[in-house]
Formats: C-alpha cells, sequence, structure tokens
C-alpha cells in the first residue's frame, strides 16, 4: 500500500440469531428446508396481520451487547426501512434505527506486532431477514422466502480500523464471541454471519473520511481480508490517476479475487426510515438485564487467561484450547481427573484435535470421553503403562471408548518396573552386544539409546524407560 494514504475501515456484521422461531411469527428458522415452506400470513406481509416480538431474540441481542461492552437501551423501537426487492414480501424490512438495542460497545484485538487496539462499536441492533433470490436457474430469478423473517442482529463497528489485519481479527473476535454464547452458530456459508466493509482512504494527517465504498457477497474472514486489501489498492489508483472514488456498493468475485460495482450506495435518508406502528417499544429493564447476564458464560479472553494463570499453560495452548468453547469445557473436563495439565493440553491439542480434524467432525462427537483421557494420562503418571504404551491404547479406546485401565488389563500392557525382572532382560542384551558395549566404554555414551531401545523390543514395550535407563548405566559402568 502506498505509505502516504491512510486507510479507514468500518465493518457492518449481521448475525443469525439461534431462535427455533422467526423474529416477529412462529414460523420455522430451520436451514435447508424446502423452499417457501417455512412462512406464513405474517412473514409475507399479507394485510391485516399483526407481529409479536420474539422475546428470545431480545435477549440474545443483549446478550451479545453485554458481552460486548455495550450500553443497554432501557427504552428501544422499530422502524420501517422501504426498499422494493423481490425478496422482500412486505416492501419494507423491520429494523431499528435511531433507538437501537445496544450503543457505544467496543472490542479489543492484538495485532500480529503486538500492538493492542481498542475498536469502538458503534450499535447492535435487531431486525429481520429478507428472502433469497436465487439467480442461476438461467433466464429465471427465482425466490425462497424461508429466511424472511429470520432473526438478525447487526453490529456496526466505528470507523476505526486500518487495516485489513484489523478486520479480520475483529470478525474472528466477534465470531468467538457469538458461538461462545450460543446465539449463532456462525456458519458463512449458510449465511448465519456475514459482513459488508465500507473502506475509504485519506492522505495520512487528514481527519475528514474519505469518500467510502461498500464491499459485499464475502462468505469467509479471509475473503474479508483479501477483498479489503484489493479495495484500498483499487481506490488509491484511482486517486493516483487525479479521478475521484464514487460512492458505491461493490460485489467480491472470490474466483476472480476482484470487486465489481453493484449499484451506487444509499444513504439513509433513501430508505424513508418511519416508526413501526405495529410494534410497540421494546423496553429492557434493570431487572430484566440483570436476568439475562447471569446467562454470560466465561468470555474467551478471561478463560484464555485463566488458564495460562492458574494452569500454567503457555499462551499458545490458552489459545488453542479456548478458540471454541466446548473445546475449552472438553479440556476443563479432562483436567477434573488429571492436574497434569500440560500432558492434558498436549493430548487435546495433538492426538484428539488430530482425529477431530482427519474425520472433520465436531469436538462434541469425538469417541473419547474427557474424562478417559484424563485416566489415561494418569496411567502414564504413576507408571502403570509408558507414554509410548498409551499411544497403544488410544486407537483402542477410539473404538470402544472403554476405561484406559481395563484395556491396560485386558491386553497385558502393564508397565515392567520390577527391577529384577528388567536386570533379566538387560544381562541377556549386553551378554549379546558387547560391540556396542565396548564402544561405550570407550566413550561413545549416545550408543545407550541402542540398549534401550534392545530393552523395549524384549519387553514388548512394556519395561519402564526411566527404570532402563537406570540401571543400563549402572551395569554398563560396571564393565568398566
Amino acid at each position: 500500500m502506498n505509505s502516504k494514504y491512510e486507510v479507514v475501515i468500518g465493518l457492518e456484521v449481521h448475525a443469525q440469531l439461534s431462535t427455533e422461531s422467526k423474529i416477529f411469527c412462529g414460523c420455522s428458522t430451520k436451514f435447508g428446508s424446502k423452499p417457501n415452506s417455512n412462512v406464513c400470513p405474517i412473514c409475507l406481509g399479507h394485510p391485516g396481520v399483526l407481529p409479536v416480538l420474539n422475546k428470545k431474540a431480545v435477549e440474545y441481542a443483549v446478550l451479545m451487547g453485554l458481552a460486548t461492552n455495550h450500553k443497554i437501551r432501557e427504552r428501544s423501537t422499530f422502524a420501517r426501512k422501504n426498499y422494493f426487492y423481490p425478496d422482500s414480501p412486505k416492501g419494507w424490512q423491520t429494523s431499528q434505527f435511531d433507538e437501537p438495542i445496544c450503543e457505544n460497545g467496543y472490542l479489543d484485538v492484538t495485532t500480529s506486532e503486538g500492538v493492542e487496539h481498542r475498536l469502538d462499536i458503534t450499535r447492535i441492533h435487531m431486525e429481520e431477514d429478507a428472502g433469497k433470490s436465487i439467480h442461476d436457474k438461467g433466464a429465471e430469478t427465482l425466490v425462497d422466502l424461508n429466511r424472511t423473517g429470520v432473526p438478525l442482529i447487526e453490529i456496526v463497528s466505528e470507523p476505526v480500523m486500518h487495516s485489513a489485519e484489523e478486520a479480520y481479527l475483529y470478525l474472528t473476535k466477534l465470531k468467538q464471541i457469538l458461538t461462545y454464547l450460543d446465539i449463532c452458530n456462525g456458519n458463512m456459508e449458510e449465511g448465519s454471519l456475514r459482513c459488508d466493509a465500507n473502506v475509504s482512504i485519506r492522505l495520512h494527517g487528514e481527519t475528514e473520511l474519505g469518500t467510502k465504498a461498500e464491499v459485499k457477497n464475502m462468505n469467509s474472514f479471509k475473503n474479508v481480508e483479501k477483498a479489503i486489501n484489493v479495495e484500498i489498492a483499487r481506490q488509491i489508483e484511482i486517486v493516483e490517476d487525479g479521478e475521484k472514488i464514487i460512492q458505491q456498493t461493490l460485489l467480491w468475485d472470490a474466483d476472480l479475487e476482484d470487486v465489481f460495482p453493484m449499484r451506487s450506495k444509499e444513504e439513509s435518508h433513501d430508505y424513508r426510515y418511519f416508526p413501526e406502528p405495529d410494534l410497540m417499544p421494546v423496553v429492557v429493564s434493570e431487572e430484566w438485564k440483570n436476568e439475562i447476564a447471569k446467562n454470560l458464560p466465561e468470555l474467551p479472553e478471561a478463560r484464555k487467561n485463566r488458564f495460562v494463570n492458574d494452569f500454567n499453560l503457555p499462551e499458545y495452548d490458552a489459545e488453542v484450547l479456548t478458540s471454541i468453547r466446548p473445546l475449552a469445557d472438553y479440556y476443563e473436563k479432562v483436567i477434573s481427573v488429571t492436574k497434569d495439565y500440560k500432558s492434558a493440553s498436549n493430548w487435546v491439542m495433538g492426538d484428539v484435535l488430530k482425529i477431530v480434524k482427519e474425520d472433520k467432525i465436531e469436538i462434541a462427537d469425538f469417541p473419547i470421553s474427557a474424562e478417559n483421557i484424563g485416566k489415561l494420562i494418569e496411567l502414564i503418571n504413576n507408571n502403570t503403562i509408558s507414554g509410548k504404551i498409551a499411544k497403544d491404547v488410544f486407537p483402542e479406546m477410539l473404538k470402544t471408548n472403554e476405561d484406559p485401565a481395563i484395556i491396560v488389563k485386558e491386553k497385558n500392557l502393564v508397565q515392567i518396573t520390577d527391577t529384577s525382572q528388567l536386570e533379566k532382560i538387560i544381562d541377556e542384551i549386553i551378554a549379546n552386544n558387547q560391540a556396542q558395549v565396548q564402544q561405550y566404554l570407550s566413550g561413545k555414551e549416545s550408543v545407550i539409546g541402542f540398549f534401550v531401545g534392545q530393552v523395549m523390543k524384549a519387553s514388548q514395550g512394556k519395561a519402564n524407560p526411566k527404570a532402563v535407563n537406570e540401571l543400563l548405566k549402572l551395569k554398563l559402568d560396571e564393565q568398566k
């Protein structure tokens, strides 16, 4: 990027709330249903019908507001946002305009350079989703109104981000909080989470915002990052050529990795907002807000810090383990059985997540219970089995989720710690490998690894490695 320009980015994020019914009627919000099957006279905008606000949608909006440091308005109102698209059967969208439910929040993000930035959020407001226009049926455009009336919250940031990286970090943190709260599944492919980016540039030192372009149609956070960088480059090229940037809406093409004009950008007055006459104001009393706040879980940042401080985990481990709430819950169940926090972290981040990724499953569907992973770690720590044997027990646990102690007993995998039994094996190996003994005696101490390997082979992996090392050194030194 040309260093004489400063980038200014604001993001508008739509999150579909995970309610079972729509925001103003009882229709199902289930994704993937037969087109136009989850509809009724209310969400189809038939004359004479009256909407009723979904209480759960209000509670979810307040939860997100509290989790992102917003002020919750005691009184918020709905308005009609007028526009005429085929997928909007009423001819307007019921949304919140000048009195949103949440105002003046923020999120803190830390860049790859270790710089912490506080990113202000203007508002969170509730609204209904529109339907879906389908344009890939040749000359026809089809309309599916199942999504019409699905409850959304729109999270509108201030124009305070100055790089695509900041936008990416902000989105990642928003999604993490939404899924921790269990109010949105965060699935961008299904449209449960959508992001529009308002991008402008200005010369360094200027305070007035430049003309912005809105970029839409980005189906992943990486595409958001790419699209912003492409748009920055486009705007700089326009200005450097002596031309003016036009305020417009652009569509991102992920295949071509480029942006293309969609329409001129609307201003709020173009929507002719006016108060929604069919809905009463939403009143969130202090008492109700406090009741909702009781459902706030420990948020990812706080949980990560606790894992570092209480369990002495490295920052990286804590960040991975708290990346999603079910994974953090799984880890905490493991350490309810064992207090070996680092070994628990290693097993969960290594062996457990390896299977989760390979099998493309959720951690909730992982076949071994967290308690049994904890028991396996304890079997290692109390010298019942070695770490190597544990790696053989793990695949058996994957098949049945059986208690590892039972598997160890049934397969006779208990570690050999009996000194006399180990001495017998070691004496025989030393006697049969005199050439290696002479190498050790001549100063090549690394050859002890050969003897350890032979002992483990002779004991079928059951020998206690620590005891083997100690006895081998003792026996070999006696040869001097």
